[in-house]
């Protein structure tokens, strides 16, 4: 068994890391108002999910709460063509969410830099001993 089948379903593959959808979403809508399948391709494109698709159910649960939070406000987008579509705008206090979010991940990439150089200095000092 490979080590990519052992940790398939780790969280050490980052495909875990739910509590980053919400400020990616808040990135999404920052840039203009969207349906949620519009929110969900758009997420694809963003590097943290390599190129794969979030979870929609996950997705519209973390808009769905963002709603309730006042961060987003949604609406029936009511087409000419096909079905009704839930549009979701960013509101204030969404923006101002996401500039908390901006510094909440700052620090954590200064404590993820810490704790990869950590993890260096010891695979550094493995190598040295054998």
């Amino acid at each position: 068994m490979s080590n990519s089948d052992t940790f398939s379903q780790c969280p050490c593959t980052g495909k875990t890391l739910a509590k980053i959808v919400q400020p990616a979403v808040l990135v999404v809508l920052a840039k203009e108002p969207l349906h949620g399948y519009l929110i969900v391709q758009r997420l694809r494109a963003m590097r943290m999910f390599r190129g794969e698709y979030p979870d929609p159910a996950g997705v519209y649960r973390v808009l769905r709460s963002m709603d309730r939070r006042g961060l987003v406000t949604s609406s029936w987008d009511l087409g000419k063509a096909g079905p009704a579509k839930r549009r979701f705008t960013l509101t204030a206090h969404g923006q101002a969410c996401l500039k908390q979010w901006a510094q909440t991940l700052e620090q954590y990439a200064r404590s993820i830099e810490d704790l990869l150089a950590t993890i260096r200095e010891i695979s550094r000092d493995r190598r040295a001993a054998n």
